[in-house]
């Protein structure tokens, strides 16, 4: 995918910010439109497709937490980056919970933001090329289609985020082994810092929920090493 065919939303409501991001995004090829709060983003995501939404946390009328979860009501898969002036853990946890692709603080550079912006496009688009035999999987009563990003059992499917997928792909191809905390972080985080593997414990424990529907599949932790997706037979 080329930056041509991406196209973003930015919901920000300090309007000489997002006028400056919104110019610096047309110049550099992804055609951006504006919003001023959380209600506005909503509608026009609603009404126009869109590729990639950048999102500012605190916004008027809807914030920007409850429009990230209205717009993964209607589409899964989108790379959702937050954009906040605080820094707090919990925010960024949040953030991570509702299935964001990434979280930048304020004040940040131009290019750290692109940097980001293309690490995720790159992740995205690299997992929706790989090949579909090698990416379905049968975990005890559960099916995982990795490529749809769907886990099913029985009639009931659930879907999940990005990385959800890349995570639970990564357990599936080391089953009843451990999956190394710090492999994982670099591959689907790029990087294994705290806060990083903090967040990845929330993903985990989502993954868990999502599994506990078959009994004999366990997700535990291996103290000091990562994580093991047991199946018991």
């Amino acid at each position: 995918m080329n930056n041509e065919q991406i196209k973003v939303l930015l919901a920000e409501d300090d309007k000489n910010l997002g006028t400056i991001l919104t110019s610096y995004l047309n110049a550099k090829g992804f055609p951006t439109t504006l919003c001023v709060n959380g209600k506005e983003a909503y509608d026009s995501f609603r009404k126009d497709k869109y590729d990639f939404c950048i999102v500012d946390v605190m916004m008027p009328i809807k914030d920007g937490f409850t429009l990230a979860k209205e717009i993964r009501q209607i589409d899964k898969k989108i790379p959702i980056l937050f954009l906040s002036a605080r820094s707090m853990q919990e925010d960024k946890l949040k953030g991570f919970e509702i299935g964001a692709d990434d979280y930048l603080t304020k004040p940040f550079s131009m290019e750290e933001l692109l940097m980001r912006m293309r690490a995720i496009i790159r992740r995205t688009t690299e997992s929706k090329t790989l090949d579909a035999s090698r990416n379905f999987y049968e975990i005890g009563k559960f099916n995982f289609d990795y490529n749809r990003q769907i886990l099913k059992i029985n009639s009931r499917e659930q879907k999940l985020t990005s990385k959800e997928s890349e995570l639970l792909k990564m357990l599936c191809d080391n089953i009843n082994e451990v999956l190394d905390r710090s492999i994982a972080l670099k591959k689907i985080w790029l990087d294994d810092s705290y806060f990083n593997a903090r967040s990845m414990d929330v993903y985990v424990t989502k993954l868990r929920k999502y599994l506990k529907d078959d009994p004999n599949i366990e997700l535990i932790n291996v103290h000091g090493i990562g994580f093991k997706l047991v199946l018991n037979q």
